[in-house]
């Protein structure tokens, strides 16, 4: 009995602790950085990153929209501007309102992929063909939304910075993508990627 409650609080701890993985086996060219700062309560801001593994093999079109967009750098300052404890962070509207985008809808690529902790699925309006340049990354596993919106990627790193994202519809001072790119396109990627944090 003292053992499984050691293991326990071990598990605990370490699902709270930043730590740091080598992803540096990967496929760079589908792995998105997403560089995110985090308002605190004491008014100070905390930088983490996150890294999406995109999946080209089930969105081949929403994947090149996305990479294309973050080469543009039209990611760069974009607020969470909705973000739903237990469900999900949704960012990626210039407007920061909800309803903006890129000004450039996506055909739907539904799989039977699950939404999963950490998926990374591409919002958009009650059209299936509305999705633009809005997506999101739920919190925990989403049945809810399996073959209604396009599953895209999945954080492999950083969820813990993710979770850090103020909450609220929209939050009162939202967290925001400092800056996204192709991990393929950072000067730094090799030695970053050995110790993702």
């Amino acid at each position: 009995m003292y053992k499984i409650v050691i293991v326990l609080l071990s598990i605990i701890v370490c699902n709270t602790c930043v730590v740091a993985r080598d992803i540096s086996f990967l496929d760079a060219a589908n792995i998105l950085v997403i560089t995110v700062e985090t308002p605190q309560q004491d008014g100070s801001k905390v930088t983490g990153r996150v890294a999406i593994l995109m999946r080209p093999d089930i969105a081949p079109n929403h994947v090149k929209r996305v990479k294309e967009l973050a080469r543009q750098s039209f990611y760069d300052g974009h607020v969470f501007h909705r973000v739903i404890p237990g469900f999900m962070a949704q960012t990626g509207d210039p407007t920061g309102t909800g309803t903006g985008g890129s000004g450039q809808n996506i055909k739907p690529e539904f799989t039977r992929t699950p939404y999963l902790r950490g998926t990374a699925g591409m919002a958009r309006g009650e059209a299936e063909d509305t999705a633009d340049s809005q997506f999101f990354i739920t919190f925990t596993r989403r049945a809810d939304l399996d073959m209604k919106y396009t599953v895209w990627g999945r954080v492999i790193a950083g969820m813990q910075t993710v979770d850090m994202i103020p909450k609220g519809e929209p939050p009162i001072v939202p967290g925001k993508m400092v800056s996204v790119s192709v991990a393929s396109d950072l000067k730094d990627w090799e030695s970053l990627s050995k110790d993702f944090k």
